[in-house]
């Protein structure tokens, strides 16, 4: 079967609920990856972020292939050899006090979102069915109902009422809306550090500070939702901590996975995740010994290869090289690290160039239009970044 076939397969049987670039994927390692018919593409979006360690990282593999040959799932109505080191390393990575492990990035912002309701009544106060979480506009956490619930993109809304109610939006980057809508009721306010989804819309420098202080002025949780930008993607551990606002529930996904096994968490003090108890929550599952066992090499290779340096000066070789690219519908270069956009025109049909990317030997995806993420394996060396840098400099010149 070729490329074509694939592709007519999925179209026939599958649900039409993707606009996948007309490419298919048969092999993969590093920072590359090769269609059925042997062509070999950089691998430019990495998955939204969840192959940070490279494909099939060797270590997270054998840590697979190990750990499958014993034992892959119990459920947790019993214990396993593996969860509790998988969370100690996942705390102690973090910096928080306890994990709670989930599977998919969409399920962590569900169980933040319950642990902050929850908290809300049983230590703020607010009376059950009255708590109110802020949110913000353009963002993404998923297509969950609750998820979508907090969004503004029609896409995933259209149709899909009735919606959960308790959310309330203001516009990005604006603390004094975001100031004037909170009430007694609010328990919670949630934000992705960077947009990803929305473009790679990087905040002005100290706004999450400024929404750690208004979040401690009002007695109110800030949730950040770092399922992409987490695990070294934007330089740092967390995007978070590029300003060392310390959030105090954030959720985790993608990555912790290393590319392999989807994993989940979200991460908080004690004094919040205290509030749940046997049969408030819970997955079939989460925290089972195959997963327990990939995350923990997962995060071991983030570690041990110092992805989040090799990520912060790779990222910037990639700004600023691109930012020279003579390109007449290219207005800028954002990012941090290795989670880049470049933004055109508005107006402006980034598809076409996704495409001539794909057919020069280098796939990525464009978001919101006029958009294009770049976001690469951080395991990339500096070598196979200028030369993709070269595919991406000779492909926008003709636009």
């Amino acid at each position: 079967m070729n490329s074509k076939d694939y592709i007519n397969l999925d179209e026939t049987y599958g649900a039409h609920n993707y606009h996948p670039l007309p490419v298919v994927i048969s092999w993969a390692l590093g920072a590359k990856v090769k269609d059925p018919e042997g062509k070999e593409y950089f691998d430019f979006l990495s998955a939204y972020s969840a192959v940070n360690q490279g494909h099939r990282h060797p270590k997270i593999i054998k840590a697979l292939v190990d750990q499958a040959n014993i034992c892959t799932l119990t459920s947790r109505a019993f214990h396993n050899d593996r969860m509790g080191a998988f969370l100690k390393k996942l705390c102690e990575y973090t910096g928080f006090e306890n994990a709670l492990p989930m599977n998919t990035g969409v399920e962590a912002v569900e169980t933040a979102i319950k642990a902050a309701r929850r908290w809300g009544v049983e230590v703020k106060g607010v009376q059950n069915g009255k708590q109110e979480i802020v949110c913000v506009e353009e963002n993404f956490h998923g297509r969950t109902l609750v998820a979508i619930s907090m969004s503004n993109d029609p896409d995933s809304r259209v149709n899909y009422g009735p919606y959960a109610p308790g959310f309330i939006r203001v516009p990005y980057e604006n603390i004094a809306a975001m100031e004037k809508v909170i009430t007694p009721n609010t328990v919670a306010i949630i934000l992705e550090p960077i947009q990803g989804e929305a473009g790679v819309c990087v905040p002005y420098a100290g706004y999450l500070n400024a929404v750690r202080e208004l979040c401690t002025k009002n007695n109110v949780l800030m949730i950040l939702d770092e399922v992409q930008t987490g695990f070294c993607r934007t330089g740092k551990k967390f995007a978070w901590m590029h300003e060392g606002a310390r959030p105090d529930i954030m959720c985790l996904g993608k990555a912790l996975g290393g590319g392999v096994m989807p994993v989940s968490a979200i991460v908080a003090d004690h004094a919040i995740m205290k509030v749940f108890t046997p049969g408030t929550h819970g997955s079939t599952f989460g925290g089972n010994p195959l997963s327990s066992a990939v995350a923990i090499a997962a995060i071991e290779v983030l570690e041990d290869e110092k992805l989040d340096e090799r990520s912060e000066a790779l990222g910037k070789i990639f700004r600023d090289e691109v930012a020279k690219i003579a390109c007449e519908n290219m207005v800028k270069v954002r990012g941090k690290g290795l989670l880049n956009a470049i933004l055109f025109k508005e107006g402006f049909e980034a598809w076409k160039v996704c495409l001539a990317l794909r057919d020069a030997g280098l796939l990525a995806k464009q978001t919101h239009g006029n958009i294009i993420r770049f976001a690469p394996p951080l395991v990339i060396s500096e070598q196979e970044l200028k030369e993709a840098i070269a595919i991406i400099a000779k492909v926008l010149k003709n636009y």
